[in-house]
């Protein structure tokens, strides 16, 4: 299923909005409607094999038609609504004055002679019904399923009209007298709904009885008979059964549940309220629209939301939910951080899954799979499988299949139930307003309502050879998991870590720990707790770091840092890396309005040093500068080589606040006590610029056995650096003897990936917020560094050692270092050399949460939240791209022709990151091939348009995501420059590039 994003050209997208969205079947065009009252017409038209979404033209309705001339017709102001006639080639408009103007839509124009006014309908009124009111806005337009001649209106007063468009008349008319919401047309064409805004319905017969009808047949308020709010929509669907379907949004009893979101489904007796959690936007339903079948027979209930996409099975007893494989809402909960797993093994892929099909079992019958289809996907199997978790502030993690276009839920692990909350009294009280009126059904995934903000992750870490995992949360809770196959009911074992044990004086003013359940407690099939260490004082996690093959995890808060063995579920080492001064941190995030006086003397100490030091530099800079003007008369701009300029920075205060902050912790086999013997390490950077690094002994396993002995484990302070400036370490990395960074942990041992060099010298890789550095190792001394900040004037936010793989040559690969700013571009750089390779703007520099949510995969792809509730995903590799291929079939009538004025010219808008290709199976109704395209002489390409091979599974949604695909500084001068030059930057594609379809998919 593809979604596209209409952009206009020089378009507002924050003023004009999407009032109206219509598809002409058949003829591959969209119809849409903006709020500021103009139509596009949108074509689906095809160049070199591919297609591409364009606007044809567009229609700006006038205010004041009749201003020019004699025509006399009424405002065109205010369309409310739109309907497509005579197949879609004609469009009825209607206004807010009451007319109804009809529009020819191939060409956009009105179609003189042929509106219908108010007017002309008060004279099949009666005169007691016009009372000198007017008939109000046109609330509704519906048309005939088996006489396309026919139009039902309905005007905001309650007045319905059955307009015969041939014969220019009223054929039925019907006296309502309640305000308009909506109406419906039954199949047959005998019955009519009309939904009112005092929360009632009414039924009309259309088929027998005087014209006027003054009276309907039925007339009925489901939630009544207190006050009720509007009933916005409803649908009628008949069965052969005789049991109808009747379905309406809105309609609750104004004071109780005036609040709810809510879609009624009415069946005989039986009556379901689908209660949501976001704004009901629209809903259908799926069902026969052949015109020779007698009945709608509905197979399922879709609901747009505003923020999700429900469908119900409404042929199953029940109505249950129909799972979706794509358009899964990210933000069922909010999103607090992401990691991305690539390559993951089949194994572990089949366990995860399982573990998913025994939350949610999928249907069994035919009938109850996914209803909507759309295109056809192209795209070859991926041949690896890539996993990207997310956590939520309702302390779960979601597990989504990252392997295609489309995200794809898989697993849901929830941690709220190893703490005491209060959500056991809310699900009481639900439980006791489940036999209440109206009989209300919590529907859809999404809850933004959290019942308790400590549960909210922080850090995720996932071994994916031994299903090892590590969910870290907002009070210092680090909770140790193992998949497990099998329902099991067991106790987690509890220690705590005092991260403080050597300060004496705080008093921590912050949230409280969690109280974890005592006894055993049951979980089901999939990731099972096994240990949890709790942090105090309980402030948020902000660094994990997993090594399943030593059985050692470590964890960072605002405090300080923690070592723990899983394995003898026993503390290793707590270390404290506060500032003796930074008392903010101990007091906890609620305390931090009564230190502002602390704040502004810090700033004021800062300003008075960088003016003495200006000063003082100023005084002995001046014979330099003198010197270096001499120089430059003396010499020419030949003879001298330029040295870029460097921005001066400022060194950071050592008692600024929050200095403390752990941001990186890192394992490590390298050299660390001398050069001749290697072993495991731990590292640590934090906020001020500090690096910790510990010697670990580790006690090795049985030969031949995968449990190591139960010594305990042992770490010692190796080395501590402190970086110029303060500035935060951002992350950290040990480079082998050939400069590649070490393997994961069970890569080498497994031989899935190839073992460091231990001979020549190791390295370090520090990298802080204003500079890369690498030291040597086992003397820490500088090898080679790189001043981003000032030579950029950026700072860094995001970095990850990334593997690209050459184009030209399969078996060739490189590592960099990819950089995310705080300007949004991203820098690559070569290891170990530092040197820049490329620079891509990436994230506008004011989205700030984009930024800051941004995750790199080990292949030079990432994801970044867009939104709230969408990741754009972006590549920085020329091979591993994930891009969507599909191909659309439409059947061309015959003698249809091509009404875009751009239909033979190349795309106008550029292909930028996130540009899918979709190959166009034009036909006739026939099925035999359109003679446009042979004219066009479009060639034959399925195989040559499949992506390559995806070196990394990660992948962006089909649908709820914003953008796929290859991403160079090129596409994002053409997506943000200007028309003109991006018809230049396509001129100089090449011929496999102009391929690319410009169609944006969200």
């Amino acid at each position: 299923m593809m979604k596209f994003r209409f952009r206009r050209q020089g378009a507002d997208p924050q003023r004009e909005k999407l009032k109206q969205e219509l598809f002409a079947f058949h003829k591959g065009r969209v119809l849409t409607l903006l709020d500021d009252d103009s139509l596009h017409l949108w074509e689906i038209v095809h160049h070199d094999g591919c297609a591409h979404l364009e606007e044809a033209i567009h229609f700006q309705a006038p205010s004041r038609p009749g201003f020019d001339g004699a025509s006399g017709l009424p405002s065109l102001a205010h369309i409310t609504v739109v309907l497509l006639v005579a197949a879609g080639d004609m469009a009825a408009l209607g206004t807010e004055g009451g007319s109804i103007f009809f529009l020819d839509v191939p060409t956009l124009t009105l179609l003189e002679g042929q509106t219908l006014g108010p007017d002309e309908v008060l004279r099949s009124v009666p005169d007691d019904y016009r009372c000198g009111k007017a008939l109000g806005p046109v609330e509704s337009l519906q048309g005939h399923l088996r006489d396309p001649t026919k139009i039902l209106i309905g005007y905001s007063r309650g007045l319905l009209v059955i307009w015969n468009q041939a014969a220019r008349c009223a054929e039925r008319i019907f006296l309502g007298n309640q305000q308009l919401e909506s109406v419906c047309w039954e199949r047959s064409g005998h019955t009519v709904v009309s939904s009112h805004s005092d929360g009632s319905y009414a039924i009309w017969a259309a088929d027998t009885g005087d014209s006027p009808t003054a009276q309907p047949t039925v007339a009925t308020t489901p939630y009544g008979p207190f006050p009720c709010k509007a009933i916005n929509k409803v649908l009628w669907r008949s069965c052969a059964s005789g049991e109808h379907f009747v379905i309406f949004s809105g309609g609750m009893p104004r004071a109780s549940y005036g609040d709810r979101h809510c879609v009624s489904v009415l069946q005989a007796e039986t009556l379901v309220t689908l209660d949501f959690t976001s704004r009901v936007i629209d809903f259908f339903t799926v069902h026969s629209t052949r015109p020779e079948d007698e009945f709608d027979e509905p197979q399922a209930l879709a609901v747009l939301l505003e923020e999700e996409l429900v469908v119900l099975d409404l042929q199953t007893p029940g109505w249950p939910a129909v799972p979706a494989p794509y358009l899964a809402p990210l933000h069922s909960s909010a999103i607090t951080c992401s990691a991305h797993v690539a390559n993951v093994p089949a194994k572990l892929w089949a366990r995860i899954v399982s573990a998913g099909e025994q939350q949610s079992p999928q249907p069994a019958s035919g009938a109850s799979s996914w209803p909507i289809t759309g295109g056809r996907n192209l795209a070859q199997e991926p041949s690896q499988r890539g996993l990207l978790l997310t956590g939520h502030e309702d302390g779960t993690v979601r597990f989504w299949d990252a392997s295609g276009v489309a995200l794809r839920p898989l697993y849901k692990l929830c941690t709220a139930g190893l703490f005491q909350t209060d959500c056991e009294h809310a699900d009481s009280l639900a439980q006791a307003a489940e036999d209440d009126w109206p009989p209300f059904r919590k529907v859809g995934c999404f809850d933004p309502y959290s019942d308790d903000p400590r549960l909210g992750v922080q850090k995720v870490a996932l071994c994916k050879y031994t299903a090892q995992m590590v969910v870290a949360g907002t009070a210092g809770q680090v909770l140790v998991l193992e998949l497990s196959d099998t329902p099991a009911e067991q106790t987690v074992g509890v220690a705590s870590l005092d991260l403080l044990q050597d300060r004496e004086g705080f008093t921590w003013k912050g949230h409280e720990r969690l109280s974890p359940r005592l006894g055993p407690l049951p979980w089901p099939a999939g990731f099972q707790p096994r240990a949890l260490v709790q942090c105090l004082p309980p402030a948020a996690v902000t660094a994990v770091t997993l090594h399943a093959e030593w059985g050692l995890v470590a964890f960072g808060t605002s405090h300080g840092f923690g070592l723990f063995d899983y394995l003898r579920r026993s503390p290793v080492l707590a270390r404290c890396t506060l500032h003796p001064s930074d008392s903010l941190a101990m007091e906890g995030p609620l305390s931090r309005v009564k230190s502002l006086k602390k704040s502004l003397r810090q700033s004021f100490r800062r300003i008075r040093k960088s003016r003495a030091s200006g000063k003082k530099r100023t005084v002995a800079g001046s014979k330099l500068q003198e010197a270096n003007a001499q120089l430059a008369e003396q010499a020419g701009p030949q003879d001298v080589e330029v040295t870029p300029v460097q921005r001066r920075i400022e060194p950071r205060s050592a008692d600024d606040s929050l200095s403390g902050v752990v941001r990186c912790l890192y394992f490590a086999d390298t050299f660390l006590r001398d050069a001749a013997h290697h072993g495991p390490t731990m590292w640590a950077g934090t906020n001020s610029g500090s690096v910790f690094a510990y010697a670990l002994e580790v006690p090795a396993a049985v030969a031949g056995g995968e449990k190591r002995p139960e010594r305990a484990v042992e770490a010692v302070l190796g080395k501590e650096v402190q970086l110029m400036h303060r500035a935060p370490v951002v992350a950290i990395a040990v480079l082998d003897g050939r400069g590649r960074p070490l393997p994961e942990p069970y890569e080498a041992s497994r031989d899935l990936a190839q073992a460091p060099d231990m001979q020549g010298g190791h390295a370090v890789l520090i990298a802080s917020e204003e500079q890369f550095k690498v030291f040597t190792l086992p003397k820490v001394s500088a090898k080679t560094k790189f001043k981003l900040t000032a030579h950029e004037g950026c700072r860094v936010r995001k970095v990850a050692l990334a593997t690209f793989a050459s184009v030209a040559c399969e078996d060739y690969t490189e590592t960099c270092l990819a950089c995310l700013t705080n300007l949004g571009d991203v820098h690559v750089f070569s290891v170990p050399g530092l040197r820049p390779q490329v620079h891509y703007a990436c994230i506008r520099k004011e989205d700030i949460s984009g930024i800051a949510s941004c995750v790199f995969t080990r292949h030079g792809q990432g994801f970044y939240l867009i939104s709230p509730s969408e990741f754009e995903r972006f590549s920085l590799s020329a091979r591993n791209i994930t891009e969507p291929l599909c191909s659309l079939d439409v059947r061309w009538p015959r003698g249809a022709t091509h009404i875009s004025h751009r239909s033979r010219e190349s795309p106008k808008l550029s292909q930028a990151n996130g540009t899918p290709g979709i190959i166009l199976a034009p036909q006739s109704c026939d099925g035999s091939p359109d003679p446009i395209c042979k004219e066009a002489d479009t060639p034959e390409p399925p195989e040559a348009m499949l992506s390559p091979m995806s070196i990394d599974s990660a992948t962006s949604a089909d649908t709820t995501l914003d953008t796929t695909g290859d991403m160079t500084v090129e596409d994002v001068k053409d997506f943000l420059g200007s028309s003109e030059e991006s018809e230049k930057n396509l001129r100089n594609l090449s011929e496999e590039e102009a391929r690319a379809c410009a169609i944006l998919i969200k």
